[in-house]
């Protein structure tokens, strides 16, 4: 049972730190690389980005990390490794803030750039300064989960070894 539980808080952890890298790469890179581009280059690289990234690895760490995390929790709640239960329950809410996030505002602000794209210049309007906004938040949030769920592994591993 051990395995299991170290194995789930471990998955947890590489899933949050893949996300919050994703998020972090788009902060500092991907946007401000596309600010300068002119408004049809903008809206059809973040259009190609936008149907790209919808792929089984990008979902089996979206989806699977809050799943592992909860998994983790539960195991951590009747296991040894209680002590780091409320450092993985704090990644986990911190995950859920950016999965809401994302779903509530960044998706819907993809769908309508894709809607508007006959008007370049209006739809990355609408679109840049929440999207990449929004995308701040969800990555500071994502950051700080995947540092509560690091932690929770050092917590762990001092429980069990």
């Amino acid at each position: 049972m051990r395995l299991v539980q170290q194995l789930t808080l471990v998955g947890a952890t590489v899933g949050a730190g893949l996300m919050a890298g994703l998020f972090a790469a788009f902060a500092y890179a991907v946007m401000p690389a596309l600010r300068g581009a002119d408004d049809r280059t903008f809206v059809d690289a973040m259009q190609r980005i936008n149907v790209t990234i919808v792929n089984g690895w990008f979902l089996l760490a979206f989806l699977g990390t809050p799943v592992l995390a909860a998994l983790a929790a539960m195991l951590a709640w009747r296991g040894a490794a209680r002590p780091a239960l409320p450092w993985i329950v704090a990644g986990l809410a911190l995950y859920l803030v950016m999965f809401v996030v994302t779903v509530a505002v960044n998706v819907p602000l993809n769908d309508a750039l894709a809607a508007g794209a006959a008007d370049p210049g209006a739809a990355r309007e609408r679109f840049e300064s929440a999207w990449v906004t929004w995308n701040v938040v969800r990555t500071l949030a994502s950051t700080a989960g995947f540092g509560a769920l690091c932690w929770a592994l050092v917590l762990a591993g001092r429980a069990t070894g």
